[in-house]
């Protein structure tokens, strides 16, 4: 639910900042944005609260809870952003059908 005190950026435009920032963080093993690589499932937007509900490329991967730390501290940064809460989720699977086309093109398969 996208809801913002009237004192605030317009909803869309929260939120746009807020991908803005996704984009920023990188995927450790791969290299890619977590965006492109479709690792975030939901983003949810209420006054100042963010709840980024994402997962991994791999179970267990070793630098998971680096990049939840970074995915928090980006968001936050993010004027209008008073918190920032990281949930990580497992279902869907993520698979490589979820990159964009970019992220594809860019690990070959396409």
């Amino acid at each position: 639910m996208d809801t913002l005190e009237t004192t605030q950026a317009p909803a869309s435009d929260l939120r746009a900042q807020i991908v803005s920032a996704l984009e920023t963080c990188k995927d450790p093993e791969i290299g890619l944005d977590i965006m492109s690589l479709g690792l975030v499932y939901e983003l949810n937007i209420d006054g100042g609260s963010v709840l980024v509900k994402m997962t991994l490329t791999a179970i267990g991967c070793p630098w998971a809870q680096d990049l939840f730390d970074e995915v928090k501290k980006k968001v936050e940064e993010v004027p209008g952003v008073d918190a920032c809460t990281v949930e990580l989720v497992y279902s869907p699977p993520w698979s490589a059908d979820m990159m964009s086309d970019d992220a594809k093109m860019e690990l070959g398969f396409l």
